[in-house]
């Protein structure tokens, strides 16, 4: 966005001479062009893989921290055990 600006900026300022309005009109789309590609190729990508594994992080230090949590408190393994596997989904097996 901002070669786009740069390129619409430097064709407005030049409107009184109509040869050099062309390209800085060529910049401005050019910009947009790469912009738009570099966007949709790079970084859409690279924020979906970072959401990914920022949720992933996330819940292994609820893990830890509830396991953590149910050690203090005293549980038996049975019961500390029990409230991990509650983060754990189900297997997804052919019901009969």
């Amino acid at each position: 966005m901002i070669g786009t600006l740069i390129g619409l900026v430097q064709m407005l300022s030049r409107l009184s001479n109509p040869s050099a309005i062309g390209p800085a009109m060529a910049v401005a789309l050019l910009t947009t062009f790469y912009g738009t590609i570099m966007s949709t190729l790079i970084f859409q990508p690279l924020a979906g893989k970072l959401t990914s594994r920022s949720l992933h992080e996330s819940l292994l230090l609820k893990i830890i921290f509830k396991g953590a949590r149910c050690i203090l408190e005293n549980n038996t393994q049975r019961i500390v055990y029990e409230k991990l596997s509650s983060f754990v989904p189900p297997p997804q097996g052919e019901t009969i």
